[in-house]
């Protein structure tokens, strides 16, 4: 593996052979003013390493010269009297603030009004994320597994979720996104994959402890991939110094769209409102489905067997309303007046199924955007 690099808000460069657990003591002296970079390792004639090298090289916080800190500090402690030098050095550069609270009223009015159709969604995220920032001892890091069928709403509510923790929410040097096609695409270089990942997320979570790592199209994830993070989630105290009990994870998977449209098409033609679907209808289904899928990226997986996902979380299909909703959110969104007819005519041009009832929206609100640039 590429040397590491430790960049500290003095200016200073420190350089090891390989991360050990004392980097993690010289990031609590100046908590937030730093993160690791990693330069991964090249296999030979490896492309993946290509697609996998610029997001796991590429999180480094510009260090702002020694000289501009300086004055910078000292007209704010003039102006504003005695503050921390923490506190000061953080109005000109992201900190990673650990103890920071979730706005747990701002993030309930954020799903409310821009998640349409998924109760059980907007509970359980709030309900999970509330309860974990709210203690200062967590026991293991939070780990969410979204699932539904795409244009549902997970990568909106990752979205919504990376925005509330850290304010510069996707673009933060705190979250971290994961694509499978794009950074794990070869499966005979699984053993690669799981290396990188376990030095990447080593490093960053001892830069922040509250890091946040989001795993898209997990449905698309080499088998064992996933594995290679067990440790980090499971109910240890510290991994080789380093304690991963502050930090997010959070799955994102198709799989287990089917199971979810079943139940509630079972609802619906039982007569019965999709909100009377509850967290234990779906949960228990989910787990079990996508353990024995093997294309669920989640096949057989360790993160399972022990129980190390806190929650299934499914996003339900989209009826016919919701993709109204979702129309006239991206008018508003566009500075646009809400205009019903083409509303209508947009939500119409979507395809439905089953074939028989065409209840619910088959790419979601996937497509809205495009299809409004006709209108």
């Amino acid at each position: 593996m590429a040397v590491p690099r430790e960049r500290r808000a003095c200016g200073a460069e420190v350089t090891q052979p390989e991360v050990r657990p004392r980097l993690r003591g010289l990031g609590a002296r100046c908590r937030g003013w730093r993160t690791v970079s990693w330069a991964m390792p090249r296999a030979a004639g490896l492309g993946s390493a290509a697609a996998l090298g610029p997001l796991l090289a590429a999180h480094v916080v510009a260090a702002i010269e020694p000289i501009s800190v300086g004055i910078a500090l000292g007209a704010a402690s003039a102006l504003t009297g005695y503050l921390s030098y923490t506190d000061l050095y953080c109005r000109f550069a992201e900190c990673c603030r650990e103890e920071q609270r979730l706005n747990a009223s701002a993030l309930k009015l954020e799903l409310e009004e821009k998640l349409f159709g998924q109760h059980l969604a907007t509970e359980v995220i709030l309900k999970a994320l509330t309860g974990f920032k709210n203690n200062k001892n967590p026991k293991k890091p939070l780990t969410l597994s979204l699932h539904g069928w795409a244009g549902t709403g997970k990568n909106f509510v990752s979205q919504i979720v990376a925005e509330n923790l850290h304010s510069k929410g996707l673009k933060s040097n705190f979250v971290h996104l994961f694509v499978s096609t794009l950074h794990f695409p070869h499966e005979q270089h699984i053993k690669l994959y799981q290396d990188q990942l376990q030095g990447w997320i080593r490093g960053n979570v001892s830069a922040c402890a509250s890091s946040v790592f989001i795993f898209d199209e997990m449905d698309k994830l080499h088998p064992g991939v996933i594995d290679a993070i067990k440790p980090f989630l499971d109910y240890y105290e510290q991994v080789d110094g380093v304690s991963y009990r502050k930090a997010i994870f959070m799955f994102l998977s198709n799989a287990g769209g089917d199971l979810i449209t079943k139940t509630a098409l079972d609802f619906w033609r039982a007569g019965r409102k999709r909100e009377d679907i509850q967290l234990k209808d779906l949960e228990p289904v989910l787990s079990v489905g996508v353990f024995n899928n093997k294309h669920s990226g989640l096949w057989r997986s360790g993160l399972i067997d022990r129980n190390l996902i806190d929650y299934f979380i499914p996003f339900l299909p989209l009826e016919y309303k919701h993709v109204k909703m979702c129309v006239r959110a991206e008018m508003r969104a566009r500075g646009s007046a809400v205009d019903e007819d083409i509303v209508t005519r947009v939500a119409e041009e979507m395809t439905f199924f089953p074939k028989g009832e065409k209840i619910y929206s088959d790419k979601g609100c996937k497509t809205v955007q495009s299809r409004l640039d006709f209108h």
